[in-house]
């Protein structure tokens, strides 16, 4: 008797797009999953804001590993299955958050967090391009960051409240996350296996993917979406332990729910921007992340929750018109058989200024202490911020690509 097999069942086309930003979620849900732990485990373990910040920045110093050796891998092997295999890297890494019983076992487990994340974030918000109707690429754009931004916000505030109220507040909180991401994987299993055409050269390493044409809007997406995630080092690696030491904020959910603010900022403002030219996304990300870095400085010599909060929604804004931006360009001018390489190596650059801003503040923080890092920190994402406005008005864009 022969044996048959009961073809594999595939999302349709709009669950698929929301299981992609599902998955972008829980990327910055993995990312700021810690934020609000770090004067935990600085209490807990005895640790310097350089160890704290050290342990952030494992997570985009690994991502830039990953996404420098395997950043086009999905425009090959297809959306579904590198999303599939970093969300499995994802849930070892917070498995291992929930069963830490040191400082080292976070280290690892930063670290399998980066892997998932450098393997599923570039393929999801390829896979929502993909799965947009026609002439929807900025829908897509706008709902990335957005996703960013509700993963940002629940890392805050249910991490906040888990471990203000709810016992294990060193554990518990990571196996939620560890419950949340078993369900999406679960979902992403069931994804179309290409959604976008492949590439039709074999799959080698090739490092960072520019394609022919496209090093002006390369660069410029690369300073947009630095200064996002420059800024968004001193919110996650700091934000917290700047409101208890310097604002005064001792309850943390309280902590969580300032921090949120950012992510909530962030999500709105992307949804309400996606029809903005990059142009002014990226010149009002700017001027947005400049004050509220000013207004965190501020804070910090006053010890002003309201300066505080103040911060954290235009620095929120600023993030938000600088990733969108930078996201903008490369989905509206890269061509579809490249777009998760391009994104991956402007992520590539992203994080690793990331990584740096996080190292070299938590240097700073640790020998000359928390304002003296804001102090340092302001003016050189404002740099960034700058040089990213000149080239969006300065370099001329081929033709948009057709999605």
């Amino acid at each position: 008797m022969a044996l048959t097999t009961t073809p594999r069942r595939h999302l349709g086309r709009r669950a698929s797009f929301w299981t992609a930003a599902a998955v972008a979620a829980l990327a910055l849900w993995t990312s700021g999953a810690p934020s609000v732990s770090y004067p935990l485990y600085a209490a807990e373990w005895h640790l310097t804001p350089t160890t704290t910040n050290a342990i952030f920045a494992v997570y985009p110093i690994v991502l830039v590993v990953v996404l420098v050796v395997l950043g086009d891998l999905s425009d090959h092997i297809g959306r579904r299955a590198s999303i599939v295999l970093g969300l499995v890297a994802v849930l070892v890494g917070v498995v291992l958050f929930a069963v830490a019983p040191s400082v080292a076992w976070v280290f690892v487990g930063r670290a399998f967090m980066g892997l998932g994340v450098g393997l599923s974030l570039s393929p999801a918000s390829a896979a929502m391009v993909d799965f947009s109707a026609p002439g929807q690429v900025a829908r897509a754009g706008s709902i990335t960051t957005a996703a960013t931004a509700v993963g940002l916000a629940l890392a805050t505030l249910v991490g906040g409240a888990l471990v203000q109220y709810a016992p294990y507040p060193l554990h518990l909180d990571y196996w939620v996350l560890a419950v949340v991401v078993a369900g999406v994987l679960a979902l992403a299993w069931f994804l179309p296996a290409h959604v976008a055409p492949e590439d039709p050269r074999p799959w080698r390493l090739r490092g960072l993917t520019v394609p022919p044409g496209l090093r002006g809007t390369f660069a410029t997406a690369v300073l947009a979406v630095s200064a996002a995630y420059a800024l968004g080092s001193v919110v996650l690696a700091m934000g917290a332990q700047i409101a208890r030491q310097l604002v005064g904020s001792t309850n943390v959910l309280v902590t969580g729910g300032l921090l949120s603010v950012s992510a909530v900022v962030i999500g709105v403002v992307a949804i309400v921007s996606r029809r903005v030219p990059a142009r002014w996304l990226i010149t009002s990300g700017a001027v947005a992340s400049v004050v509220g870095l000013g207004l965190l400085t501020l804070a910090a010599t006053a010890h002003s929750l309201p300066l505080f909060f103040g911060g954290m929604v235009l620095g929120g804004a600023g993030y938000s018109f600088n990733f969108l931006g930078g996201l903008t360009l490369v989905n509206a001018h890269a061509p579809a058989t490249h777009r998760a390489g391009m994104l991956s190596s402007v992520l590539v650059v992203a994080y690793l200024v990331q990584g740096a801003s996080a190292l070299l503040l938590g240097a700073v923080a640790t020998s000359a202490g928390l304002r003296a890092a804001l102090d340092v920190g302001t003016p050189a994402i404002g740099l960034v911020c700058v040089a990213a406005v000149v080239l969006v008005v300065a370099v001329r864009r081929p033709r948009p690509a057709v999605a």
